[in-house]
């Protein structure tokens, strides 16, 4: 390697310094950089299936423990939703219920289309629901009682009323009377079903005027209500009931909170379509936890049924 001398001038003293000549620049300048290793994730993995987390009080809640406790959180009392048929089986004696129109299924009298078909969104949601409508019927026991009994599934095209589910429960109501049965019917529901326009709006006065012939005979009908229940449900049969209850915390009213505002022009007073808030002004008769709910619809059941026997 070739070395070439400096002069370098210091207070009047000249020394020499040797520098070293850099070496030839080469076509390729560019640095190899090294791969970044990705991240390790503190987040554990959580197998699909095994907890649930609650909507109120964020706690993990073990899927097993809540279907033991028939979807009820353990730490806040959430009241998860819960199937029709499952409701159904909480209430009554096992082995008991013998379902009524299990085959009645929709159609599309209307031809509605939109973003999709009346009929591919009954069918998706009964590959879903392994239901055939909204709603199931029949008769069953609950203690020493035999009644009929109906219950919504909100999973079901959101639990909506259509031809199907007015027919089932009026064929219920009438069931109910003409064999002189108490009458128990769980609903959940966004309301009247918009796919099939006027004739699911046709359903409030059906299972309304069906009502009415039961309560002649002096027959007892209790309404159970779940979140949510609302429009064109809560506006038919679900509100005249003999005694109406409800599960803690469910959304019950008849149009949406903003709608109400927009109408009315006025604030909204806090919770006002809660059932605690429609407790404490006298539109529902009861609030009852879901573990309770069987008890308590005996005692009732054989409250009423005594009074008509006496009477």
């Amino acid at each position: 390697m070739s070395t070439t001398a400096f002069t370098k001038k210091t207070l009047g003293l000249e020394t020499a310094e040797p520098a070293v000549t850099p070496p030839p620049a080469t076509g390729n300048t560019s640095f190899v950089k090294k791969p970044k290793l990705a991240p390790k994730s503190k987040k554990r993995e959580m197998p699909e299936g095994l907890w649930k987390k609650c909507p109120k009080c964020s706690s993990m809640v073990f899927e097993k423990e809540l279907d033991e406790n028939l979807k009820v959180c353990s730490h806040c009392q959430y009241h998860f939703p819960l199937g029709a048929r499952e409701r159904i089986l909480s209430i009554t004696e096992t082995g008991s219920f013998e379902e009524m129109d299990a085959e009645m299924t929709s159609v599309d009298v209307l031809g509605f289309t939109g973003a999709a078909s009346y009929t591919s969104k009954l069918e998706k949601y009964k590959k879903s629901t392994g239901l055939k409508d909204a709603v199931i019927t029949g008769t069953a026991m609950i203690n020493e009682h035999r009644i009929a009994i109906g219950a919504m599934d909100f999973g079901f095209l959101g639990g909506s009323m259509g031809s199907v589910v007015g027919e089932k429960l009026t064929r219920l109501i009438e069931t109910a009377t003409a064999r002189s049965l108490p009458l128990v019917i769980i609903s959940t529901s966004g309301g009247a079903r918009m796919y099939e326009g006027m004739f699911s709006l046709m359903q409030m006065a059906k299972t309304c005027g069906a009502l009415a012939y039961h309560a002649r005979q002096r027959l007892s009908y209790i309404s159970v209500l779940t979140d949510p229940t609302t429009a064109g449900v809560m506006a038919s049969y679900a509100s005249v009931g003999d005694l109406i209850v409800a599960e803690p915390g469910a959304m019950i009213g008849f149009a949406g909170p903003r709608v109400i505002k927009d109408t009315t022009q006025s604030e909204l007073p806090p919770g006002f379509q809660t059932a605690e808030f429609l407790l404490d002004h006298g539109l529902i008769d009861a609030i009852i936890a879901r573990k309770e709910l069987k008890s308590r619809l005996v005692e009732y059941i054989s409250y009423m049924s005594d009074g008509r026997k006496a009477a």
